[in-house]
């Protein structure tokens, strides 16, 4: 994203004007991190992995994974379809898959309906530089935001579950 704000960063800046960040946590999630150095620089709110295998490929073993660790997927958006439809041209490939794990939502939500707006967890499975990559924004730096420390562990739990199905996708 050339020169511009990270796409997450308005709704950051927003909670915090409404007080709802205090700046400490706002320079915490906006300040860079290297995650994965063949998938390249991320955020503390990034995590992405390369694969070996292609967007399909990857994409399938996702899916398979996603329900061997009792999550569901809710969706897939074709990124390069949705936007070819409205007359844009995206060169690469971009499945974007909405999973859910339906008991950790509940918990979630019956403590704090506002994090609905962050729900469901998303994981692309995109095409970069030639190489395929998985990517994933992390529930815990997403429920941070809401101030709510007593989901902490709840969005640990989900975080490491996502990792370990991004994981088990990427790998051969």
């Amino acid at each position: 994203m050339g020169g511009g704000m990270w796409p997450w960063t308005v709704p950051v800046i927003a909670l915090r004007a409404r007080g709802c960040l205090d700046q400490k946590k706002v320079q915490a999630m906006m300040a860079p991190t290297r995650l994965h150095k063949e998938a390249g620089a991320g955020s503390r709110m990034l995590v992405t992995m390369s694969s070996n295998k292609s967007v399909r490929e990857a994409a399938n073993a996702l899916q398979v994974a996603v329900e061997a660790n009792h999550f569901g997927v809710m969706q897939v958006h074709n990124l390069k379809e949705t936007m070819a439809k409205k007359g844009i041209a995206l060169a690469n490939e971009c499945l974007i898959f909405e999973v859910c794990q339906p008991q950790q939502a509940k918990r979630v939500l019956q403590e704090n309906m506002s994090v609905s707006t962050a729900l469901p967890c998303r994981i692309s499975v995109y095409e970069e530089n030639g190489k395929t990559v998985l990517a994933a924004l992390k529930p815990t730096t997403l429920l941070a935001t809401f101030d709510t420390p007593q989901l902490e562990t709840v969005a640990q739990e989900v975080e490491n579950t996502i990792m370990k199905i991004m994981k088990e996708a990427a790998s051969e």
